[in-house]
């Protein structure tokens, strides 16, 4: 995930601003919330995180492959 620097807000103002950081998720797609200037959580914009939870078949189709082959001789033993 990347993440714009204008989307970087401290605890102090979400808490006191909230409208702020969901304007910041409306526009950017998501807001990083900073505790003690280090990232603590994320809002994301709800259609985002199904966009991102459903993987296309071709992506799947990779991974499979990928692990096919990486642990093909284990899966030729399995098969005997």
């Amino acid at each position: 995930m990347q993440i714009n620097l204008k989307s970087l807000v401290s605890m102090t103002d979400a808490n006191q601003n909230f409208s702020k950081v969901a304007k910041l998720v409306d526009e950017n797609g998501a807001a990083v919330i900073l505790k003690n200037n280090s990232p603590r959580y994320v809002i994301l914009d709800y259609s985002k995180i199904e966009e991102d939870s459903v993987a296309d078949d071709q992506t799947v189709e990779e991974v499979s492959a990928k692990i096919l082959k990486k642990h093909m001789r284990a899966f030729e033993e399995l098969a005997k």
